[in-house]
C-alpha cells in the first residue's frame, strides 16, 4: 500500500486557509493512506479557552471532517488528522479517520502536553485500531510517543501502523518512534508540522522532520524542518 504524510505550517485561527493549503498540497497525489498533523486546522498554540471554543468542531458533523472526507472520497483513500473537537462543553485535542465512505473514527488525546490541560479534557476513547482494508492502524497523538505502553496498547489490538499526528517542538521523538516501531513490529508514519508561532507570552518553533518507519527501526522517509509537501511511500 502507499502511505506517507503532510508536512506543511497551519496558520493560526484560519481554518479555511488551512484547508486549502491541504487540499492544493494533496492535489492528486496517489496514497492509500495519508497522516496530517496534529490541530491541523487551527493551528497549536491557543491562548485562550474562548479560542478553543470559537475553533474546536463536532466530529463528525464539523466542517473539517466534511472537507477531509470530501478529499478521501475523491481520492480514494483513509486520512487521519489533528482537529480540536467540541463534544457538548467539553473540548478535546482528536483526530479522525475518514475513508472513502465517510467518517470512520475518532481518537481522543490522552497525554495531554504542557499547557493543553488549560483547553482539552483528558482523551476518553482509549487507543483504537480501525481496520482499513489494507491492514489495521492505530492512532495516537504527539505526546503519547514518550509511553511506551501506548504504541505496546496498539499494537496488541493487531495495528501494522501506527498513525500519529504531531506539533513536536522537542528533538527526541523521531528517534524514540524508531524504537517502538522495533519494540513493537510495526510501521509508524509521524506527521509533524512546521513553522513558529508567537501568541500570547509563548513562542514555539516546530521541528517539522516528519518521517515514515519500518519494524526494523529504518526510516523509510525523514523530512527536513521546513519543506511543505506530501511524501508517500510503498509499504509492504
Amino acid at each position: 500500500m502507499k502511505a506517507g504524510f503532510v508536512q506543511f505550517n497551519p496558520l493560526f485561527g484560519k481554518v479555511e486557509r488551512n484547508l486549502k493549503t491541504i487540499k492544493d498540497l494533496i492535489g492528486d497525489s496517489d496514497f492509500d493512506l495519508l497522516i496530517l498533523p496534529e490541530l491541523c486546522n487551527t493551528g497549536y498554540l491557543f491562548v485562550s479557552k474562548d479560542e478553543v471554543a470559537a475553533l474546536s468542531e463536532e466530529i463528525p458533523g464539523g466542517k473539517t471532517t466534511e472537507a477531509l472526507a470530501a478529499i478521501a472520497r475523491k481520492s480514494k483513500c483513509h486520512i487521519v488528522a489533528g482537529l480540536p473537537e467540541r463534544w457538548g462543553d467539553l473540548f478535546y485535542n482528536s483526530c479522525v479517520l475518514v475513508s472513502p465512505e465517510g467518517y470512520v473514527g475518532t481518537y481522543r488525546k490522552v497525554h495531554l502536553f504542557f499547557e493543553e490541560n488549560k483547553w482539552f479534557q483528558r482523551g476518553d476513547t482509549g487507543f483504537p485500531v480501525y481496520d482499513i482494508g489494507f491492514c489495521k492502524v492505530g492512532l495516537m497523538i504527539c505526546f503519547d510517543w514518550i509511553f511506551p505502553e501506548v504504541a505496546r496498547s496498539l499494537a496488541l489490538k493487531g495495528a501494522a501502523i501506527l498513525c500519529h499526528p504531531a506539533t513536536l517542538v522537542l528533538p527526541f521523538c523521531q528517534q524514540v518512534m524508531l524504537t517502538r516501531c522495533l519494540e513493537n513490529r510495526v510501521f509508524s508514519i509521524t506527521a509533524n508540522r512546521t513553522g513558529t508561532e508567537s501568541r500570547g507570552e509563548r513562542t514555539l518553533t516546530y521541528t517539522g522532520q516528519s518521517q515514515i518507519a519500518a519494524p526494523d527501526s529504518s526510516i523509510l522517509h525523514r523530512s527536513d524542518d521546513k519543506t511543505e509537501g506530501v511524501i508517500v511511500v510503498d509499504i509492504d
